[in-house]
């Protein structure tokens, strides 16, 4: 036997332990062309919330009484599939278990670079390192000499976003984080020139403009709501925006209020950009070749938070969506 997550009901605003079931799952035979994998890291990430919900939207939501499904990293334990032996380490989609059966058209092989952990690829070199890249480079168009204002600054994505600006030549980084300790691990060891506490009482218009006093050229939006509404207040004429997540409203339970300034994308001529990060997937080879070099030189650092154990993988998620992480929320299975 092995374990596994299932969602056991539909959250109504905040979920909480109760919306997960660990289940014993039995351990079935291999198809041809199949791979059994045993997980070593599975990754938490906030779209995972948006799935919890029924209806349609980019992604399938998830099945109350199935298991979960994201993003993992694992060893081939057994082979029916060539190019993917035994002791292979490979990413794939089947996370939320311990042990996954995984067609062999859905499972890449990752090699790390050295000294560098396998989770990495759920992280710096996956998904939230792609989004970060084409979020910047791509989507919002990101010029040397850009000021970039990074919403969500400490979290998976954020983190990377305000490094790559650096290293790309911005010319002012900001960021905003949920605690006056993030706030200092972002100015203090991520290289931000400025960052602030959006959780005080102090107007969030008003510390954007006080951290980027000249205004600023690109926005990175994992937050939405009062955070996008600032950014529109401070963005120069023809500035960009890429809108990657909304996580301010992603636990409310009636739709919250928009921003009450979007004339100004007009009279600015602002450019306001949503995307899915797997639509650029065509990128990932650039995004690995560049990011492996910063890695390797250390000009880019990617921290994790590591909760052990699949039964603790719902209080890992629980405290994603509460900001509880620093960089990437990682579970650690083996």
């Amino acid at each position: 036997m092995t374990r596994g997550i299932k969602l056991r009901s539909r959250p109504v605003g905040w979920p909480d332990a109760g919306v997960f079931e660990l289940a014993e799952l039995p351990v079935t035979p291999l198809d041809a062309g199949q791979v059994r994998v045993r997980n070593l890291f599975m990754s938490v990430d906030p779209y995972m919330r948006g799935r919890m919900n029924e209806g349609k939207s980019y992604v399938p939501p998830f099945q109350v009484g199935e298991l979960l499904d994201g993003g993992a990293v694992g060893e081939v334990v057994e082979s029916r599939a060539d190019g993917l032996p035994v002791g292979e380490l490979v990413l794939h989609d089947r996370g939320w278990r311990e042990e996954a059966v995984v067609d062999a058209a859905r499972a890449r092989a990752v090699r790390p670079p050295e000294g560098i952990s396998p989770s990495a690829y759920l992280g710096v070199l996956g998904m939230p390192g792609l989004t970060a890249y084409v979020g910047l480079l791509d989507v919002a168009g990101f010029q040397e000499g850009d000021a970039v204002f990074v919403s969500g600054a400490a979290g998976a994505v954020g983190s990377l976003v305000g490094q790559i600006a650096r290293l790309r030549g911005a010319s002012r980084v900001v960021g905003s984080a949920g605690s006056e300790e993030k706030v200092r691990y972002l100015t203090e060891q991520l290289g931000f020139d400025a960052a602030f506490n959006y959780k005080t009482d102090r107007p969030l218009t008003e510390q954007l403009r006080s951290a980027a006093p000249d205004g600023i050229d690109v926005y990175f939006d994992n937050v939405g709501g009062d955070h996008l509404a600032a950014a529109i207040d401070c963005l120069h004429d023809h500035g960009r925006a890429a809108l990657c997540g909304a996580i301010s409203g992603y636990n409310e339970t009636e739709q919250p209020p928009g921003p009450g300034n979007l004339f100004k994308i007009v009279t600015k001529r602002l450019t306001l950009r949503g995307f899915i990060v797997g639509d650029h997937a065509a990128r990932m080879p650039d995004m690995i070749n560049e990011m492996g070099d910063w890695l390797r030189t250390g000009a880019i650092r990617f921290d994790e938070t590591v909760v052990e154990g699949i039964e603790n993988a719902p209080e890992a998620f629980l405290g994603m969506l509460r900001g509880e992480n620093r960089g990437k929320m990682i579970v650690k299975l083996a």
